[in-house]
């Protein structure tokens, strides 16, 4: 893992690790703002056939970082729009979630922090009144939501971050041991414990080119996802495998 990304991971996980950006002083502050740690674009593959496209962006800046991502459905009758940005602190807790409905309907939702805890306000049409769901969850809480699969590597480095090591400039992750996060899904309003562990290495095919990544799992009571990450620690392939759903960096 490049010193570069060392850093970008350490602004956005400042005050839970020790990767600190090097050196001081306004003018290393000016240059650290507003860095994309990366952006791209995900196939959502379902029994083989491409039926979604997920558009994203994770920013780094001097208040903490911003994730962005846009959901499309591939072109037929229902076809449908979502969009959220998510907004973190230096430390990683919520400042901020929202997703809305682009089409064919109009429901949004926003997730804040209530004191110490979280509410979500949500409505289905912009006349509506606003529903609220108060959670008992601290502002650490991971959001995962329904069809924005960069959350997943958002928590990706929060394991790298929670259950690994930087040892000579590389992250030393130990095999098979989970680590544990609360996390928040906004659309189903539920929340559920997940955990994540290190498989370690692996070869696996990626647009008929065979890669060796790094595989993590994601396990839940709704079933296992299975991350591979590449050198740079950027999603590059997710599988479903109850859904017979894949994920894949275009």
């Amino acid at each position: 893992m490049s010193v570069r990304t060392l850093r970008a991971l350490g602004v956005l996980w400042l005050l839970m690790i020790s990767l600190a950006l090097a050196g001081t002083g306004k003018e290393k502050d000016k240059e650290s703002a507003d860095h994309i740690v990366d952006s791209g674009s995900f196939g959502v593959f379902m029994n083989g056939h491409r039926v979604a496209t997920e558009t994203f962006s994770v920013q780094q800046t001097n208040s903490g970082s911003v994730a962005t991502s846009e959901f499309k459905t591939e072109a037929g009758a229902d076809k449908a729009v979502q969009s959220s940005e998510l907004r973190l602190n230096a430390s990683g807790d919520i400042v901020k979630y929202e997703w809305k409905e682009v089409s064919p309907g109009q429901g949004q939702a926003v997730v804040l922090p209530n004191e110490n805890f979280l509410i979500e306000r949500s409505h289905n049409n912009p006349q509506d009144k606003q529903d609220e769901h108060p959670f008992l969850l601290p502002v650490s809480t991971s959001i995962l939501d329904d069809y924005f699969f960069i959350h997943r590597e958002i928590l990706a480095w929060k394991f790298l971050a929670t259950g690994c090591r930087q040892d000579k400039g590389q992250v030393q992750c130990p095999v098979s041991q989970r680590t544990q996060f609360g996390a928040l899904n906004p659309h189903q309003r539920s929340s559920m414990p997940v955990s994540m562990e290190f498989s370690g290495r692996e070869k696996v095919p990626v647009h008929g080119v065979e890669r060796e990544l790094n595989r993590f799992t994601l396990k839940s009571e709704g079933g296992d996802w299975v991350l591979w990450l590449d050198d740079q620690f950027k999603v590059v392939r997710i599988l479903v495998a109850s859904d017979n759903t894949e994920v894949v960096r275009d």
